[in-house]
């Protein structure tokens, strides 16, 4: 947001202060209108590296209703063994804000998401259901938000879960926006180990329609058993 109102009026809108952050917003899609991410991310250690490319679909259903799914295709190199790729869970959600910073000071939202068996070897073979809530304030040149909450995640080797975290972001310059997070997961297996990850994020407007998304985040905590750090890098395109 800039500072003035006639720059602000010059400038393109900025995307969804969520991604490229592991804690997202409570934000809707605006009434409809629509955001695809094409996406990759993926989290490296001493034994290789493993993640997912894909795309992330977004539909402004009501002004206070999102509809999204993410399909995508999940890879693996592991040292010692070949590379390999399979369809990853689909994702179907909806982001429902149930308050609005205008009346109660803050923007809350209930984002629920379900993890579909992809039958390939890189995914689940059962379902699992994430129940988040996210918070925010917007302010002229930047925001906070973040939120958490536990998933039903049984089947095998799968165990319930909880996430947790918070991020805080800076307008730079027009169209430039970068930011800074905490995140916390619960081990999602039996014998896993907990997470948490210190990471930054930057988000560039080229226009009205593509916007270019980067993260990278470093593990504080067991990084053995769960990498040493994670990227994230997509093209939004909001029309």
């Amino acid at each position: 947001m800039a500072a003035l109102a006639l720059a602000a009026s010059c400038l393109a809108p900025q995307a969804n202060a969520g991604p490229p952050f592991l804690s997202d917003d409570p934000d809707p899609t605006p009434h409809q209108e629509f955001e695809v991410f094409t996406f990759a991310s993926a989290n490296w250690g001493a034994d290789g590296e493993e993640g997912a490319a894909g795309v992330d679909f977004n539909y402004g259903a009501t002004p206070d209703l999102q509809l999204t799914v993410t399909a995508p295709i999940a890879f693996e190199k592991r040292d010692g063994s070949d590379f390999t790729s399979g369809l990853g869970n689909v994702e179907l959600a909806a982001k429902y804000r149930f308050l609005h910073q205008e009346t109660s000071g803050w923007d809350v939202a209930f984002f629920p998401r379900v993890f579909l068996p992809s039958g390939s070897s890189l995914g689940e073979d059962h379902a699992a259901l994430l129940l988040p809530v996210w918070a925010g304030r917007k302010w002229e040149d930047g925001s906070t938000f973040g939120g958490g909450g536990c998933a039903i995640n049984r089947g095998g080797d799968s165990q319930d879960y909880c996430i947790a975290g918070w991020a805080l972001t800076h307008r730079l310059a027009p169209g430039l926006q970068a930011g800074a997070e905490i995140f916390h997961e619960t081990p999602d297996a039996k014998g896993g180990r907990h997470s948490t990850i210190l990471g930054v994020g930057i988000t560039y407007d080229i226009n009205d329609t593509l916007h270019l998304l980067g993260y990278a985040g470093a593990q504080l905590q067991n990084a053995r058993a769960n990498g040493d750090g994670a990227g994230y890098a997509s093209m939004l395109f909001t029309f």
